[in-house]
This record gives C-alpha cells, structure tokens and sequence, in this order.
C-alpha cells in the first residue's frame, strides 16, 4: 500500500511537472489562448471588467463545489495536492530561462506541441484520481455525470468557451487553440482510460 501511495505521488509531480513546462515554454510564449477556465477567467476580465485575481479563485471554487458533490472527498484531496504541484512546479520553470526555441513564429507547431504536453501531464494526474485545477474537477464532474468519455467533457467546455471568446479574439488565434485543446482532451482521456494490461477501457 505504501509502495503505491508513493507512486501515485510521484505519477502526479511527473504529470505537474510535464503539463507546468508545456504551459511556459510553449502556450505562454506563442499565446496560444486556452478555454476552460482560463479562458472564462479572460471573458469575464474581458465582458464584466472582473479581475483575474477575483474571478480564478472563484470559478475553481465553484469547479470544486461540482466535483466535492459528485467525486467526493478523495478526490478534492488528491486535487490539492496535485494543484499546488502544478503551480510549485510553474514557479520552478519561471526561475529559468526558455528551455525551448520560440514558436511563436509558427503557431500551429506551438499548438500541437503544447497539447501534447499538457495531455500527457494532466493524464498522468487525472489518471491517479485528481485535478490540475478547475478545469478539470469539471469535465470530470460532467463525465461522471453524464456518462460521456472524458475527452468529450473537455471539448465542450473548451469549444464553448473559445466561441464565446471569438467576441474579442480573432479567429485565427481561436483556431490554433481548437487544436491544442483538441490534442490535449484526447491523450487525457486515452491516458486515463489506459488499464494495467495496456488496453484502453471504453465505456
């Protein structure tokens, strides 16, 4: 028991560490815009004048309220620490200079590249039980409550909140972020659903 406690642990750090460095060196560099709740933090600084410092912290809050109800316990507990691995690990890249070639320059490779990353991080976190933040304490809620695949939950979120962010933000820049997120919802998912045997579990 001990001996997996410690893995699950450690699996979550990898996966903080993995989608942390993806965030920086790539999305953060190209800005690439996300959804979820990131990008409602930025309609709501962009429609309702609300600081991000205000609206983050209580657009998680309600995420987890959402997930406390139907995940339960355990979970809001693994999120916690898998959320300040995240944002421990983000803290350690800023300490760094870029460790990666600037793709600002083509927006397409910084998307694709950048899912990866963050589907592969946040896998590894979800598939131990918690959340990376907000994002996804919600497109698991809606997965456990509507029985969809995980990678489904998370497109509609995102797509959602990309479309309503067309309002300020040109299509192009919407684009490329259709397709990071994209990226990322499928390998969360295809992570997550992977069994011991090395099959993918379909519901």
């Amino acid at each position: 028991m001990k001996k997996e406690r410690i893995w699950k642990l450690f699996m979550i750090l990898l996966g903080a560490a993995i989608a942390s460095f993806g965030i920086h060196n790539i999305h953060q560099r190209a800005s690439i815009t996300e959804g979820g709740v990131i990008g409602m933090v930025l309609l709501t600084d962009r429609w309702l004048d609300l600081p991000p410092s205000v609206a983050t912290p209580v657009l998680d809050a309600v995420c987890y309220l959402l997930a406390f109800k139907w995940l339960g316990k355990s979970f809001i507990k693994i999120s916690v620490f898998s959320t300040l691995s995240v944002s421990a690990f983000y803290r350690l890249w800023e300490q760094f200079p870029p460790m990666l070639p600037n793709l600002s320059s083509y927006p397409l490779a910084a998307a694709v590249l950048g899912g990866i990353f963050v589907g592969i991080g946040v896998g590894l976190i979800v598939r131990q039980g918690g959340s990376s933040g907000g994002d996804d304490a919600l497109a698991l809620t809606i997965s456990h409550v509507t029985h969809w695949r995980l990678a489904r939950a998370y497109l509609v979120t995102d797509i959602t909140v990309l479309l309503l962010s067309l309002s300020y933000i040109p299509l192009r820049r919407i684009a490329y972020s259709l397709v990071t997120v994209t990226i990322s919802s499928l390998l969360i998912d295809f992570i997550k659903s992977f069994d011991k045997t090395g099959e993918v579990v379909k519901k």
